[in-house]
Formats: structure tokens, C-alpha cells, sequence
């Protein structure tokens, strides 16, 4: 069963929303969601007493939950306006997914991981938190919503999918790290009318791989 949040947990979140201002994140809407979503409730039970430290942590299925700048940084850039469309790559242990929710982003989320699905399914339907989860090859996106206004990559990917650019409508934002299994560098694309991709890269960082047909 969940529980209420205390005082306690509460006050971590406000300490962490300010330990991110001053790592240079200042989108008031991310940092909003950020201080909204109760991690400790997406954490595995060891890790529930450090859910608001600045760190990744384990889920299971050789999965992680990243840190709170790594997710605000995608965040951020992924500038999310209410009712967005917006598709997830990577739904993992959904509190990404929430932080989008929490801006008011119409959301479909894949997971290929079965066991990491079914939990996360769970969780939203306890937290109340309304997305289209999907189980499947992520780095296909998904169709049949199509097409996004924004798309999300929380995988380390060998390449920028095709079906994903697909997926974007003109003038929508993705972000996806993209480079081998030890770094990656972070891409924002913006889709122009011609179809062809402005490609701005940024920094280095270190994410799961992406699995899947168009991935790894």
C-alpha cells in the first residue's frame, strides 16, 4: 500500500529541487514537476531512505532510475508544454514518465521489459498518474499514436532510430543520447519542413543501451 508522503520527504524534495537550481537547471515548470512527484515511491525498497539524493539506483531487469539532474536536463530541453503529445522511450521505473505527466504532457511510454511494465502499471494506477504504457520495441516508437510533438530518449542509442524521426511531427523537439555503451552524447533534434533534422549535440553522459530493432 502506498503512503501519504511526510514532512520528512516532502522537505527532501524542496532540498533537491534547490540542489538542481544550483546545477544550472531553471525551468520552473521541470523543477515544479520535480518537487511534485514523490521518487521515493519509484524506488526499490532499500533505496527509498536515498530517493532524494541526486543519484541513479538500481530497479531490477539491469535497469536504472536516473538521477534527478540527468531527468531534469532531458526535461528541460525537451520543453513540454501543456498537452503535448508526447512519446517516451524507456519507461523503466516511470518516474520520468510522472515528471512529464506532472507538466501536463499527454504521454505514451514503452517498456520492453515485461516484469519493469507490469510494476510501473501498477504504480500509475495507486498514484493515479494517467499515461499510455506500452510493452514493445521502443526504438520502433509507436505508430499508432502518431504523430508526437515531442519524443524522449532515455536509452543510450547506437544511432537516431529512422521510425522515431518518422514519428515527429514538423517542428517537434527530440532528444535522445546517442554513441556507444560507455558515453553518449545528448542530442537535441528539431524537425524542419523539409523533413531533414537540426541536430544541436551537448553534453556527455552515461545511459543504459537501447535495445531494440533500430538500436542495439
Amino acid at each position: 500500500m502506498l503512503q501519504a508522503d511526510t514532512y520528512k520527504e516532502k522537505g527532501a524534495r524542496k532540498l533537491l529541487v534547490q540542489e538542481l537550481k544550483e546545477k544550472g537547471i531553471s525551468d520552473e515548470k521541470v523543477l515544479n514537476a520535480i518537487g511534485s512527484v514523490p521518487r521515493h515511491q519509484f524506488i526499490h525498497k532499500d533505496f527509498k531512505h536515498l530517493a532524494y539524493l541526486d543519484k541513479a539506483f538500481p530497479i531490477g531487469e539491469g535497469q536504472t532510475i536516473s538521477q534527478p539532474y540527468t531527468v531534469a536536463y532531458q526535461t528541460q530541453l525537451l520543453q513540454v508544454e501543456p498537452a503535448n503529445k508526447v512519446l517516451e522511450i524507456g519507461t523503466g521505473s516511470g518516474y520520468q514518465a510522472a515528471i512529464l505527466v506532472a507538466m501536463g504532457a499527454n504521454l505514451t511510454s514503452i517498456e520492453r521489459q515485461n516484469k519493469l511494465f507490469v510494476k510501473t502499471q501498477k504504480l500509475f494506477k495507486a498514484l493515479q498518474i494517467e499515461a499510455n504504457l506500452i510493452l514493445g520495441d521502443g526504438s520502433i516508437g509507436y505508430a499508432l499514436n502518431a504523430p508526437y510533438d515531442r519524443i524522449i530518449v532515455t536509452a543510450g542509442a547506437p544511432k537516431i532510430p529512422d521510425a522515431l524521426i518518422g514519428q515527429l511531427i514538423v517542428g517537434g523537439i527530440m532528444i535522445i543520447p546517442v554513441g556507444d555503451n560507455n558515453q553518449q552524447t545528448m542530442h537535441i533534434l528539431i524537425k524542419k519542413p523539409d523533413g531533414s533534422m537540426e541536430n544541436i549535440q551537448l553534453d556527455q553522459f552515461r545511459f543504459v543501451p537501447l535495445i531494440g530493432t533500430q538500436a542495439w
